[in-house]
């Protein structure tokens, strides 16, 4: 109908630096979490990470994600995003805590060197790579081109057995495909979680876990390679 060919001109400012660094300028750095604070995912997220683990967050915008893990013992956590205003208001705001690092950096296209963290954890910033997409059976295939990119990079900037997390609404079907690809010599897993208040009609978010240099399940493999047939 109309509204679904309208959404991409209403969802495309999210895609431009102008639109996060008014956001941030206007707001400061007052968290503003897509996904809900750290808690409602915290169990599945505690049993993948280790307190000496050098964490890279992609796309950290004005989420308090950062701080929190810091707060409970994760202390080497390096926080990235495209948008200097949010850096700079990150970064004052958290100038106490010299184990929280800040970096303007595009997510396609990392500075890091090969192999620098333990873990690489998102929380809906890939969903911003899908804004533009109107039919999630058809993703294009640039958005497809995005993702891969900025998976290639995670992969490399992990070093061996380190793993990527990646917190979302988007459902298996349509976000196994994406990271279920050879290239990135990674392993895939995914964990259901619900609102915590038990509601039966609540989103659903998904933590899908990615362990570097083991091997993807044989039907997950499958589905990755139908990501790229014609």
């Amino acid at each position: 109908g109309m509204e679904r060919r309208r959404a991409p001109a209403a969802n495309r400012r999210y895609r431009q630096r102008r639109f996060w660094d008014t956001l941030y300028q206007q707001e400061g750095a007052e968290p503003r979490e897509w996904l809900g604070g750290l808690s409602r995912f915290l169990p599945p997220l505690q049993a993948e990470l280790r307190p000496g683990d050098r964490i890279l967050v992609l796309g950290c915008g004005n989420s308090a994600l950062s701080h929190d893990l810091h707060q409970l013992g994760y202390t080497d956590v390096t926080s990235i995003d495209f948008s200097p205003a949010c850096i700079a208001a990150m970064r004052a705001r958290h100038a106490r805590c010299p184990g929280l690092r800040w970096a303007v950096m595009d997510i396609r296209a990392l500075t890091f060197p090969d192999a620098t963290f333990d873990v690489v954890l998102e929380k809906g910033t890939l969903d911003v790579l899908m804004v533009e997409e109107t039919d999630p059976w058809h993703v294009s295939p640039q958005a497809t081109a995005a993702m891969h990119r900025v998976l290639s990079e995670v992969s490399r900037v992990l070093r061996p057995g380190g793993c990527f997390i990646s917190i979302t609404f988007a459902q298996p079907h349509f976000r196994k495909p994406h990271y279920a690809q050879e290239a990135f010599g990674w392993s895939l897993r995914h964990i259901a979680c619900g609102d915590q208040d038990g509601d039966a009609g609540a989103f659903h978010y998904f933590l899908y876990i990615m362990r570097k240099g083991q091997p993807l399940d044989p039907l997950d493999l499958a589905m990755g390679r139908q990501l790229h047939q014609p």
